[in-house]
């Protein structure tokens, strides 16, 4: 079980940025948001998800498909589109 050359989801990155700019939330509030408690999160944490400089771990990605109501083959699935209704950035 080590990190092999595994195939990475290339659009993981985009996805996360855009369900927090669709919620119009801060990194922080982000965080609130998905209530994980497994490890501390902090703002630099999302901020590298969302860069793809980092990739989270499973139960987190299983906390922001549980947030915002969709499966978590649309986060890690490059052939599937996030929900149409997370494509458009709320205002606040």
């Amino acid at each position: 079980m080590g990190r092999g050359n595994r195939v990475r989801p290339a659009r993981l990155a985009a996805k996360l940025r855009q369900i927090r700019a669709s919620l119009g939330l801060t990194q922080e509030q982000m965080i609130e948001r998905l209530e994980y408690k497994a490890s501390p999160l902090h703002p630099q944490n999302i901020s590298g998800f969302e860069r793809g400089e980092r990739e989270p771990p499973l139960p987190l990605l299983l906390a922001y498909a549980r947030t915002i109501g969709i499966s978590t083959d649309l986060l890690i699935d490059d052939k599937l589109e996030l929900p149409s209704k997370l494509l458009k950035p709320r205002h606040k």
